[in-house]
């Protein structure tokens, strides 16, 4: 008798079981559905073909899927992960290694929906869950450009090295259905038409939130558009600190006007700040070549983000100090030796050629990466126009020990009002064993 009802009692189980197995199957097999289902091959039509370079310019893909002296888009670019290296893919026309066999469909699929041809799901290395945002017209128009305006590479991909059963991709489906949108873009019918296009931009292609928003336990972004507090507020990424977008009167751009945000992305600086680390290659491949309108429509929406004054305390004020008039303290005499001839004495720098110190985001915010960052391993070269900038921070990881590098950012994080706070050799320490020195020789792609 107990062994019947053992029976009949698992048989019970058994079925919501399998009913759960299969929807599960269902679910992380099946293919999301694309608007493109029955399209026609990619058009030669050269206009559209232009609007795909120039959406695939917003969309940066250049910085993750080129390498110097490589053919462009060919991939192969290593990113670290948490469970272990993963390469930047072939998306050439190539037919073997590359996308030359997707359709539209499939390359909608890949983009949006980060799910390959044969139902592979793509890592979130990929910003995917930005590019769902995309509009109907603007994958179209990349699907092209990568079609028929650059030439196929034939340069396999390389695997990860993340292990087995780390690499298996089927559970990234179910963190797909939690974090990662499968809509595009709808415009806010409380904003205007410029607010809305910096918010596309921004919230889609620019995937400015891939850095700039916090991750969560799973390294989702913890909001992905302005609905969300954390929303571009600032985060730690491969040993930078992308500092926050929002309204945030230290760390981010309250003291900034949108004119000077757009000529920071048009021209790689300011009287505030120049491009570095990776927002370097971000400048050089794209925010450079994007249209006037739709670099203000990105200012217009930044300055629109309210801040945190209670997060971001109290707003920054300069204070006057010469460093050669503070020679007691740690590292104010390597300051005014290694430092000063740039970024002044006072620590103001050379407008729009050196960038300040005083009130800068590496000195005020606590993260303090990027400042040891860019000590040990210098700046990448800048370029706007096509001209190389004339003047590029030097690494000291050769000239300077750990204790002094630590003592000087100390010190810089602790003068002219600055509140970052100190520096301690340690933190040097790892960072010199986890970076390189930046190469002199950015990726600059001339597309066409």
């Amino acid at each position: 008798m107990n062994n019947r009802r053992f029976a009949r009692t698992a048989g019970w189980l058994a079925l919501p079981c399998l009913v759960a197995a299969g929807l599960l199957a269902w679910y992380v097999t099946r293919e999301p559905a694309s608007p493109f289902e029955a399209a026609p091959a990619a058009s030669v039509d050269p206009a559209l073909v232009s609007r795909g370079e120039y959406v695939a310019r917003l969309s940066d893909c250049v910085a993750c899927h080129s390498l110097p002296g490589k053919a462009p888009f060919a991939g192969g670019l290593e990113m670290a992960t948490p469970l272990g290296a993963i390469h930047a893919t072939n998306i050439t026309p190539d037919k073997k290694s590359g996308i030359g066999a997707y359709s539209l469909a499939d390359f909608d699929r890949a983009v949006r929906h980060g799910v390959a041809p044969d139902g592979r799901r793509l890592y979130p290395a990929m910003p995917y869950p930005s590019y769902a945002k995309l509009s109907d017209d603007d994958v179209r128009a990349m699907y092209a450009f990568f079609m028929k305006g650059i030439a196929p590479a034939d340069q396999p991909n390389i695997p990860s090295s993340i292990p087995w059963p780390l690499n298996m991709r089927w559970p990234i489906a179910l963190w797909n259905g939690v974090f990662a949108p499968n809509e595009p873009y709808a415009a806010k019918t409380d904003q205007d038409a410029l607010w809305n296009r910096g918010a596309y931009i921004v919230q889609g292609p620019g995937h400015c939130g891939s850095c700039h928003t916090p991750r969560g336990l799973a390294f989702n972004e913890k909001a992905l558009d302005e609905s969300g507090k954390p929303f571009l507020t600032g985060a730690l990424l491969d040993g930078w600190y992308a500092p926050s977008l929002r309204q945030d009167p230290n760390t981010g751009l309250a003291r900034w006007s949108e004119p000077e945000i757009v000529q920071f992305l048009k021209v790689g600086r300011n009287k505030h700040a120049v491009v570095y680390g990776s927002m370097t290659e971000a400048f050089n491949n794209s925010t450079q070549f994007m249209a006037d309108d739709d670099l203000a429509a990105i200012a217009h929406y930044l300055k629109s983000l309210p801040g945190d004054p209670q997060r971001d305390g109290t707003p920054w004020q300069y204070q006057a100090v010469a460093a050669n008039a503070r020679m007691d303290v740690p590292g104010a005499h390597t300051y005014a030796t290694r430092c000063a001839s740039c970024h002044g004495i006072d620590g103001k720098g050379q407008p729009e050629s050196m960038p300040p110190l005083a009130g800068a985001t590496s000195a005020l915010a606590k993260e303090d990466a990027s400042a040891i960052n860019i000590t040990l391993n210098g700046s990448q070269r800048v370029v706007a126009a096509g001209v190389p900038d004339a003047y590029r921070m030097p690494a000291f990881r050769e000239q300077l020990s750990d204790a002094e590098i630590a003592q000087v950012l100390s010190y810089v994080r602790g003068t002219w009002g600055n509140n970052g706070g100190a520096v301690d050799a340690a933190a040097v320490n790892k960072l010199r064993g986890h970076t390189d020195p930046a190469s002199s020789s950015p990726i600059i792609l001339h597309m066409r």
